[in-house]
């Protein structure tokens, strides 16, 4: 048979058989199969999207602390208490709060300290990240939103200073009654002091300096009026304080960068829809390491519920949110698989 004969012959026995498929997954019951949604996670949606902008700037406003201008094109607006993930060169993600000027759209302006004995992110930011520098972040974010009231007080420690600081001109543009008090272990070590004693006119700012005054006096807190917002930044040890200071049945607003003790939980399965598969959580396991075991190329960075990368949709069960990050708009439906756990016995991963 001549070779072109029989390449027609096998060409034309390929076209029927499309058409006979087309024409049977036309007609079964099944067709069309149901869309599936994009799956969820932190590099992948809305504010988590990764932008890219340079360091403009850089500034040493107290010892230990340096503050970085980021410039970019397009950067969403933010209102005080955002922060914003810097993907670090090395590729680690921190959270940092904004500490600038929401009415300038060029720019986003952060501020971290230095921490010796951490995980490196400070000492990379510190000795990385020069002017001309480019790097990535996503957000911002808000799970620190500045209410509306008539009164404020605020409470920082250190480097907590630097979501109150938005905070703090904001009210003070508003008319609103506040004050501050502002801790650290020397004036040298706390930024921004000039900058609220312009702010505050000197008598709405309390500075407590460890090494002259000791720490401070949080009494007051438990004479406020009922409609004073209170919000607090700063030391596990200052905020555990503050709240403990409050009223009866009154809780003050605090940030937190810096993970919570790891609480005791229990054993439940996460079935991965997409996968197929089901995996058992243990008691002393996150489901990050569940699932890695399956899925070992899933995403993930800080492992404690700040950075947003191992985000997922929760198809079915009940999250027991354990984050400091999602938006309660983002955990209907959705959870850090870092730290976050299962309220039952079972969860239904997008996977």
């Amino acid at each position: 048979m001549p070779r072109f004969t029989t390449v027609a012959l096998v060409a034309g026995a390929a076209l029927l058989v499309r058409r006979a498929v087309r024409s049977r997954m036309s007609t079964a019951p099944l067709w069309p199969l149901p869309a599936l949604d994009t799956p969820v996670s932190g590099y992948g949606r809305g504010s988590t999207v990764p932008r890219k902008v340079t360091v403009t700037g850089r500034a040493t406003p107290a010892e230990g602390v340096v503050e970085l201008r980021l410039e970019g094109d397009g950067l969403p607006a933010w209102q005080p208490g955002a922060h914003v993930d810097l993907v670090l060169p090395s590729g680690l993600v921190r959270q940092y709060s904004l500490c600038g000027d929401p009415a300038d759209p060029s720019s986003y302006t952060v501020a971290t300290r230095l921490i010796e004995d951490g995980r490196g992110g400070s000492r990379e930011v510190h000795e990385q990240l020069h002017e001309g520098a480019e790097i990535e972040i996503r957000g911002p974010r808000n799970r620190f939103p500045l209410v509306g009231s008539r009164a404020y007080v605020f409470v920082a420690g250190g480097i907590g200073i630097t979501p109150v600081l938005p905070m703090v001109r904001a009210a003070e543009a508003a008319g609103a009654d506040w004050r501050l008090v502002y801790c650290g272990r020397s004036r040298a070590t706390m930024p921004y002091l000039e900058e609220i004693g312009r702010i505050g006119g000197g008598d709405r700012v309390t500075v407590v300096a460890e090494d002259e005054s000791g720490f401070p006096e949080l009494e007051f807190l438990g004479r406020l009026p009922v409609e004073t917002a209170v919000y607090c930044c700063g030391p596990d040890a200052l905020m555990d304080a503050v709240a403990a200071a409050m009223p009866e049945g009154r809780a003050p607003r605090l940030e937190r960068f810096s993970a919570a003790a790891p609480a005791g939980g229990t054993a439940f399965e996460v079935e991965l829809r997409r996968s197929g598969r089901t995996v058992t959580v243990a008691a002393d396991q996150s489901v990050l390491s569940a699932v890695r075991e399956e899925l070992p190329g899933i995403m993930y960075s800080c492992q404690q519920g700040f950075c947003g990368t191992c985000q997922q949709r929760v198809l079915e069960g009940e999250i027991d949110h354990r984050d400091e990050l999602l938006t309660d708009d983002e955990r209907d439906g959705s959870m850090l698989i870092c730290v976050s756990r299962c309220a039952g016995k079972r969860l239904v991963l997008d996977l």
